[in-house]
């Protein structure tokens, strides 16, 4: 299965820019980014089908595997697609952090944990995680049909025809665009990342309007420091248009994993020098704040049995207008360590959900506490 998603991307300068970083282009001018924001700050997710794969033999998602893991389904937004609420993303791993072997490693017990959602860009690693994903799939010989694949467009390289969404791209408007690649087949669905609830809301009003095809998710930041856009934004276009969240950066980058609580490691991704951004957000006053919130949500955890990132994730997924939170691992012992959160959800009752609010204090003002 291929989901498309167009996104509005507004911090280029942040997370594409450190993709750039990652993949060795930081000569990039500053004015490039300057015009892209101008040009109408999008990217574009399109789930591809990463080339056709004919294996000697197949292997279909286990349903076994899946109950003993625990892994659940939800439906993507409002639409008939069906995701593991856990998916595995590539975003500095594959093609840069970790070996091709490591990456294999991880799919494979992603895959085998019940996980069918993977999500990569055309930007991470300079092209290199799309690869190194589909040669994996080609490679185990799993059924295409089993998985959802998602990739984004925008940064495709360095030539002024093969960046942003112009007609020379893909096709001059985005909401056209994602209509013509389901119409050939390319994609079956498309959603929106990082884009603002009115632009969302626009994109499905065009379709409306001209008969075409309109988003079904958004892919957006959400975690215990990150809540506005997803517990208030969100809700309303589910309930309104069918709009579900797919959600990233569970850990804060790695902030809610605990290694951070004194300092910042010499082996940690802070301490990268593309990541001075990161360093100066967890020793800052309000990064210190958060640790600090991080050791009081410690006795939670451990009275849930479960390990302070796995709340984390679990918190995430009490969400009901969550339809899968995007993990990002770099070792098969964390990658195993996050996919346990499923055992944490039952667990995410309204009394453990209000005691980490009374310590987390962020809570948007007068609005419902979505949970499923």
């Amino acid at each position: 299965m291929q989901v498309s998603i167009a996104c509005t991307e507004h911090n280029l300068k942040s997370r594409n820019g450190e993709d750039r970083l990652l993949s060795k282009q930081s000569s990039a001018a500053p004015n490039v980014v300057n015009a892209a924001r101008a040009k109408f700050r999008t990217v574009a997710i399109i789930a591809r089908s990463l080339g056709t794969f004919t294996p000697q033999h197949h292997i279909s998602l286990k349903e076994s595997t899946a109950k003993q893991t625990g892994m659940k389904y939800r439906n993507l937004g409002k639409s008939g697609l069906r995701v593991s609420c856990l998916g595995l993303g590539t975003w500095v791993t594959f093609g840069g952090q970790i070996s091709d072997e490591v990456a294999e490693r991880l799919m494979t017990i992603a895959y085998e944990s019940g996980v069918n959602l993977f999500d990569t860009a055309e930007v991470y690693a300079a092209g290199k995680a799309e690869v190194i994903l589909g040669s994996i799939i080609k490679k185990k010989g799993w059924r295409r049909s089993s998985l959802v694949i998602t990739t984004k467009l925008y940064w495709g390289g360095k030539a002024e025809t093969e960046r942003g969404l112009s007609r020379k791209h893909i096709i001059e408007e985005i909401v056209r665009a994602m209509t013509h690649v389901i119409n050939q087949g390319m994609a079956m669905y498309w959603g929106t990342s990082r884009w603002s609830a009115m632009e969302i809301m626009e994109a499905y009003s065009v379709a409306r309007q001209f008969n075409m095809i309109p988003p079904v998710c958004e892919q957006a930041e959400y975690h215990l420091f990150q809540r506005e856009k997803v517990e208030v934004q969100l809700p309303e276009l589910y309930h309104k248009i069918g709009v579900g969240a797919m959600t990233w950066s569970p850990l804060a980058c790695g902030i809610i994993s605990g290694k951070y609580g004194n300092g910042v490691p010499e082996s940690s991704r802070a301490s990268l020098k593309c990541y001075q951004w990161l360093k100066e957000r967890i020793v800052s006053e309000e990064g210190r704040k958060q640790q600090n919130k991080l050791k009081d949500l410690a006795p939670i955890a451990e009275r849930l049995g479960c390990t302070l990132p796995q709340l984390a994730v679990a918190w995430c997924l009490r969400n009901e207008g969550v339809s899968s939170v995007l993990l990002g691992s770099s070792t098969p012992e964390q990658l195993v360590e996050n996919l346990g959160a499923i055992q944490v959800l039952p667990k995410m009752t309204s009394h453990v959900v209000n005691e980490i609010d009374n310590i987390l204090r962020n809570k948007p003002y007068g609005k419902k506490d979505y949970r499923s």
